[in-house]
């Protein structure tokens, strides 16, 4: 066909002209004017570079200061309102197993010297195992919650362990012989176990990467609370019978707050409840979050978790090896600090100081303390990160042991001069002591377990890492006072400065960093199944292709 000639040009070159003159115009309007809203929501997964972008739309970032990614993120940002809720509500069971750790403190004195003229009287041996049985039952709650939490759920597993709890502090109150006493503890102390496993699971499975730090401290939290609780009330309360009455309160709210959250989205789509899980996700994100990309990469790890279930003897293989001596051994440290023993015997203490502070007083200051810098830690551990924090809380830990153990060498050389001149010394080494351990070495060690294991040995290794830490707290705690009589109250604490020396060596060298990540970038950091967007959106492509073939 011909062409026609139009002005000296034919009709295909104008035509050629005026298309080139649009493109221009197009491109000039993409590169200058700002992007409008696309009716078709964004997902973050879908933007592949960020630099891509803002080489392409330099226009968008000219007029906002923000990537189109950086724009997309907020918009698709999940709320943090249920989670928040939720992680209030779960870690009630926290501040229950608080108040059966701060219990010995005040009721232990009233029940050996009979000051409440009770028909029950111990022996200091029998107070021993009455302190420390809880951490023998713990021992064993551990190893059920792991089997629990992959059978009943995470949020199954906490209800269940609710009843228990109950009738745990019944038995305490209406003992009328040491039996009733022990076998009151050691169901206090098979709860206490469960909840260590079920809690920090569930919160790390809910919980968002950006605050999954903040949450996680929550436990700690609330179980320091729940220390505070026992003491105040034990002071309030005349009896050990009426205090043991008013630790059953917390299980009771405990319950009714579980009422209300749902089920962690991973173990629901681990049971194949692939819907139920959507609609956890959602709930836990909020409505206007789009949960398509979160959905994706829970499935794959998930289809790999299955794929790759491991038993007992893949325990050793690197990538889950690793993480679980890290978590076993952080464990061990965060007992071998002393926290339990001196936390179980803190009237003692202050009696066996000789400090004028009356001796109800000051368990109460050292359990506020206990709360406040909790609360610190909440807020610095997805700032600062949880590797800085355990390391200055190992530091300052063994510094203010080494003060104590200066006062109580004193107290043994010059009884009179250390009480005169020392005094003060007591209560501010152990203020120091539990406001670092509470910012490091005790919310850490619990939140770390739930983000170290990968998915396919999660519920095994969780049980024994906890059962890792409660048998170092029994242990602590049974010989205490007996190590006490044999070396001396500055020897026992110049053991405890000893282990906060090597936990600050081990911290240093070998815990990894894991601020920020999500579980999936924990598990490539030991060299576990990399999960990537591109190969999450294959395995979706090959799923969509089968399903139209």
């Amino acid at each position: 066909m011909n062409s026609v000639s139009v002005g000296g040009r034919d009709e295909c070159s104008l035509l050629n002209s005026r298309a080139q003159s649009s493109i221009n115009v197009e491109r000039w309007r993409v590169l200058h004017l700002p992007l409008k809203p696309h009716p078709c929501p964004l997902s973050r997964s879908r933007i592949k570079s960020t630099e891509d972008l803002s080489h392409t739309h330099t226009g968008v970032m000219g007029f906002t200061g923000k990537s189109t990614s950086e724009l997309v993120e907020v918009k698709n940002k999940p709320s943090y309102l249920m989670q928040y809720f939720a992680a209030i509500s779960v870690t009630m069971g926290a501040l229950s197993l608080g108040t059966s750790l701060g219990y010995t403190s005040p009721a232990s004195p009233q029940l050996m010297d009979n000051s409440t003229n009770s028909s029950l009287v111990i022996t200091t041996e029998q107070n021993n195992w009455f302190s420390s049985t809880v951490n023998l039952g713990a021992l064993t709650g551990g190893l059920l919650g792991g089997v629990c939490i992959n059978t009943l759920g995470r949020r199954g597993t906490m209800l269940a362990s609710v009843l228990p709890f109950l009738a745990s502090w019944a038995l305490v109150g209406f003992a009328n012989n040491f039996v009733m006493l022990i076998v009151g503890r050691l169901l206090i102390g098979l709860c206490t176990g469960v909840t260590c496993i079920a809690v920090p699971t569930y919160i790390g499975e809910f919980s968002s990467p950006d605050i999954r730090g903040a949450l996680g401290s929550c436990f700690q939290l609330m179980a320091v609370g729940g220390i505070e609780f026992a003491y105040v009330f034990g002071i309030v309360m005349s009896t050990w019978r009426g205090l043991a009455g008013i630790c059953a309160i917390p299980p009771i709210i405990y319950l009714t707050l579980l009422l209300f959250v749902k089920e962690s989205p991973i173990y629901l789509l681990s049971k194949g409840k692939e819907r139920e899980a959507r609609e956890a996700l959602q709930y836990f994100r909020g409505k206007n979050y789009n949960i398509e990309a979160e959905m994706k990469l829970m499935r794959k790890t998930q289809d790999d978790a299955q794929q790759n279930k491991a038993s007992l003897r893949d325990l050793k293989t690197p990538y889950i090896l690793k993480p679980l001596l890290i978590s076993c051994t952080l464990m061990v440290f965060q007992q071998l600090s002393g926290i339990n023993a001196v936390l179980f015997n803190l009237d003692k203490i202050f009696k066996g100081s000789g400090s004028t502070l009356a001796t109800d007083i000051g368990p109460i200051i050292v359990g506020a303390v206990l709360v406040s810098a909790t609360v610190i830690a909440s807020v610095l551990m997805d700032k600062a990160g949880r590797k800085i924090l355990l390391v200055v809380s190992a530091a300052v830990m063994c510094l203010s042991l080494v003060a104590l153990d200066i006062f109580f060498y004193a107290m043994q050389q010059d009884e009179v001069w250390a009480a005169d001149k020392l005094s003060w010394l007591p209560l501010t080494s152990l203020i120091v002591f539990v406001t670092a351990f509470s910012v490091g070495s005790g919310p850490i060690p619990w939140l770390m377990m739930g983000e170290l294991f990968s998915l396919n040995v999660r519920e095994s290794a969780s049980g024994l890492a906890t059962m890792v830490n409660w048998s170092t707290s029994f242990l602590v705690t049974l010989v205490f006072q007996p190590l006490q009589v044999a070396i001396g109250p500055y020897g026992v604490y110049w053991f405890f400065a000893g282990c906060c020396v090597i936990n600050f060596i081990f911290c240093i060298l070998v815990v990894p960093e894991t601020k920020g990540k999500t579980l999936q970038e924990i598990t490539a950091l030991f060299g576990g199944p990399v999960l990537t967007e591109e190969s999450t959106e294959k395995k979706e492509d090959t799923r969509i292709e089968t399903v139209e073939l």
